[in-house]
């Protein structure tokens, strides 16, 4: 009697495994982590489960004391080995051992400002920063009475480069359950473009409609859907774009570690989801389609900036001597050049005062980074300086983006009253903070930054020199100094000359013909000084 007892009790283990298995696959369908050995989730996944199962085995087939030690022996030695291989894996790859290689999981090279980095397009340069293109849309949406019952927007404004202009783009979710099965076989027929120059918000009506996002239900749902067809693939992020078709996808940057066993983790692959049909395909980075512009997270390209400026003269200099050590700043931006994303950030001493040792580009789909070795304000600086200027107020002032004016590295940034919306502009020289300049346009804005750079010295062996006839002459007279815009017959640039460019200035007229000197800026001529 008293074995078949125990017999019954033993035939329970299958029933416990049985109901493990089962919770692990609903785990799994829920929590999607990655199934492979070099990923932390993966192997806190594996100790949920392993618990789950042998609190069911305890609990269906271990009745005595004994055999709940045995069991929990069993278990506590699966977690064990696990987490103790992926322990080793990673202090075998920790920095200390590896520093050479983590300081080249970056290859930064040197730069030419004004040659890699070409003068502004005020036709292109971004004056509408995440936030604001969250309000915009938000504003645009309660424009259509129809969708805002059905549909919400989701919060990224992913940004993306569209014919060389800067646009944040992101579709539209559902509100909740209940309008997902009312409306998912129709699917999300907008997503929301947000040009960052021009301030203008459409409503893109697609062809075809979203059917995978991440407002989507079960296998619709674009994480699941990737990581079902992908279950080994550590995902970095999924950012949502539109190829030069206006075709909506999701884009999948997954990453692998390169150094040791465990550590340098980079960018290898990413996976391009068609939003409409659910078609996945996985490109290497180096084979990437040309439209794709994020294949390389920020957060990957800040922490190989940290190990580029910290690890390059080994682990040990990196805390003691620390000769040549930098570091990214504490925030970062996008420019958009040509038709690709740059990161931008300063790069500063580990002393961390308040002045920046130079300029990062990254381009974020090929990794091809850029160092600009010029000494300046850090963003906090400038951001603090245009606060200042128009401190009455009481504006904010957004993170810089940085841009080519003149040939000079200029910040440009916005300032938000406390409602956040946009009040004022500001151009700050980022080799001098305290040359700066606002205007409640843009143009107002540039208008007034060119009344105080234009005295800038410029070595004499670089000054341009030209012959011109004016054609108009306009004193102009900012914050008590009088500069003269002078046109040229036959071309279209505005000649600029301070008071102290020629004594003569307040007398010259129409038809009058000067030789001058100064630095052409191709639109605009600051003249140094005028033979007399």
């Amino acid at each position: 009697m008293e074995k078949e007892k125990n017999k019954k009790k033993t035939n329970r283990l299958p029933i416990a495994i049985g109901l493990g298995v089962v919770f692990a696959l609903i785990y799994f369908y829920v929590v999607l982590p990655p199934i492979n050995l070099y990923s932390a989730e993966f192997y806190v996944s594996l100790t949920i489960v392993v618990a789950v199962t042998s609190l069911l085995v305890v609990l269906l087939h271990t009745r005595t004391f004994k055999n709940f030690l045995q069991t929990g022996k069993v278990f506590i030695g699966i977690l064990v080995l696990a987490w103790g291989i992926f322990i080793c894996m990673n202090i075998i790859s920790l920095p200390i051992f590896h520093a050479k290689a983590y300081s080249n999981l970056l290859g930064i090279e040197d730069g030419v400002f004004k040659e890699d980095v070409t003068q502004v397009d005020f036709n292109r340069i971004p004056v509408v920063d995440r936030d604001t293109a969250a309000k915009l849309g938000s504003r645009k949406m309660g424009e259509m009475g129809e969708l805002v019952s059905q549909y919400n927007i989701d919060s990224s404004y992913s940004q993306v480069t569209v014919d060389g202009k800067p646009v944040r783009n992101t579709p539209l979710v559902y509100s909740d359950l209940i309008k997902w099965f009312q409306n998912k076989k129709s699917g999300i027929p907008y997503y929301i473009s947000v040009d960052m120059t021009e301030q203008d918000v459409k409503m893109v009506k697609l062809e075809k409609s979203i059917k995978y996002s991440f407002s989507d239900k079960f296998g619709r749902n674009i994480h699941r859907l990737i990581r079902f067809k992908y279950p080994t693939a550590i995902i970095d992020e999924i950012n949502f774009e539109v190829d030069d078709n206006g075709k909506p996808y999701w884009v999948a940057s997954t990453v692998k570690p390169t150094i040791g066993l465990a550590g340098g983790f980079d960018s290898n692959s990413v996976i391009v989801v068609d939003a409409s049909t659910g078609e996945a395909n996985r490109y290497d980075v180096g084979n990437v389609p040309e439209w794709v512009d994020r294949v390389y997270s920020a957060n990957i390209v800040m922490k190989q900036l940290k190990w580029n400026g910290g690890l390059k003269r080994g682990f040990i200099n990196q805390y003691i001597g620390q000769k040549g050590v930098n570091q990214p700043t504490d925030g970062y931006n996008y420019l958009s050049i040509d038709n690709d994303i740059y990161m931008y950030t300063g790069i500063t001493s580990v002393l961390q005062d308040e002045s920046n040792i130079g300029f990062a580009l990254i381009n974020l789909r090929t990794k091809e980074a850029k160092f600009y070795p010029v000494s300046s304000a850090d963003e906090k600086s400038a951001m603090e300086s245009a606060e200042g200027a128009v401190q009455e107020k009481g504006y904010k002032a957004t993170f810089p983006i940085l841009i080519n004016l003149y040939n000079r590295p200029t910040y440009f940034l916005s300032l938000k009253d406390n409602a956040g919306l946009i009040k004022t502009y500001a151009f700050i020289d980022a080799q001098n903070y305290q040359t700066v300049a606002t205007g409640a346009t843009v143009e107002q804005a540039l208008n007034a930054y060119d009344s105080t750079s234009i005295s800038k010295e410029t070595p004499t062996e670089e000054l341009d020199e030209k012959t011109i006839t004016i054609s108009e002459i306009i004193p102009v007279t900012i914050d008590g100094n009088t500069n003269y815009f002078i046109r040229n017959k036959g071309d279209d640039v505005v000649y600029v000359a301070p008071i102290s460019a020629s004594n003569k200035l307040p007398f010259m007229k129409e038809g009058d013909v000067i030789k001058i000197k100064g630095e052409d800026l191709g639109k605009q001529f600051n003249i140094a000084n005028i033979e007399e």
